[in-house]
């Protein structure tokens, strides 16, 4: 057995080890607000329920281990005092990781990702509306774990609120187990969904994706393209120019087949390269007429 005294080894290399090995994790995919009015809106695995009665949840936004700086979400709770805590269910999986891209604290998040922004009753932060469960959350406390890089900040959150989707709810109002569909995190890319077993997400780009605002009305608004679908296209640095695409479809003999295919089979076709993460693909298929 390999044994590991933590100062032995770096911040990274322990926080990988840490996170391989206790899991699955719930998500708590946190909105906050800014003192100028910024939403925000940010995924944290290290999360969980403390209290009934008090209804209580944690979650901890780290200080970045590279530079160690910290993350807008804490600053916002510092300032003032309230969150939401959104559930990440299979839908919404991959709009909420493009939501982790690290955009500048002026970029609202739920434009990025193409998530709705919903007024919360209580709490100024907004609720995610495809969420399946939000909780509006008084924050009553912030603990500091360290001030170093890879240090957590324990943001406990009362909850004055909770919202739960019907269509996820039994015949006795409690909430179905499958019908919720949750996703949580684990080590490296990989997450679990809870009734079906483990799949990868491949972290954002690091150069800042697209997101979802960015792209074309018939893409963002597509009847065939799902939330993840457009999670993954969001993911991309800069969209592939025409002379790109051309060559793309020449290369693949695919001349024909986009001439003699309407706007729904471009999609469609899309998907399956989507499927198999092929996102420069299935861009340039949506991007050839």
């Amino acid at each position: 057995m390999k044994s590991i005294i933590p100062s032995d080894v770096s911040t990274k290399e322990l926080h990988a080890y840490l996170l391989g090995a206790v899991g699955p994790r719930p998500i708590a995919f946190a909105s906050t607000i800014s003192n100028d009015g910024v939403p925000n809106l940010s995924p944290y695995s290290f999360f969980n329920v403390f209290s009934a009665n008090p209804p209580v949840m944690i979650f901890s936004p780290a200080r970045r281990v590279r530079d160690n700086t910290t993350k807008d979400s804490l600053t916002n709770c510092q300032d003032n005092k309230e969150v939401v805590i959104n559930i990440v269910n299979y839908d919404i999986v991959q709009q909420m990781s493009l939501s982790s891209t690290e955009y500048p604290s002026e970029v609202n998040e739920f434009e990025k990702s193409g998530l709705t922004m919903l007024k919360s009753d209580i709490v100024k932060p907004f609720r995610v509306k495809e969420s399946p469960v939000q909780f509006e959350c008084k924050v009553n406390k912030i603990i500091e774990l360290g001030n170093q890089g890879g240090a957590g900040n324990l943001v406990i959150a009362e909850v004055v609120k909770l919202h739960i989707a019907e269509h996820i709810l039994d015949e006795n109002g409690k909430i179905d187990q499958y019908e919720i569909d949750q996703v949580a995190r684990m080590g490296g890319n990989w997450y679990t969904r809870a009734n079906r077993g483990m799949f990868e997400v491949p972290k954002p780009n690091q150069k800042l994706g697209i997101g979802i605002d960015q792209m074309p009305d018939a893409i963002k608004h597509s009847q065939f393209l799902n939330g993840n679908d457009l999670g993954k296209l969001g993911n991309i640095e800069a969209l592939p120019t025409q002379e790109v695409v051309d060559q793309f479809i020449k290369e693949e003999k695919l001349q024909l087949y986009i001439e003699e295919t309407k706007q729904e089979g471009l999609h469609l076709k899309a998907q399956e390269y989507l499927k198999s993460d092929d996102i420069f693909a299935a861009w340039c298929i949506l991007l050839s007429k």
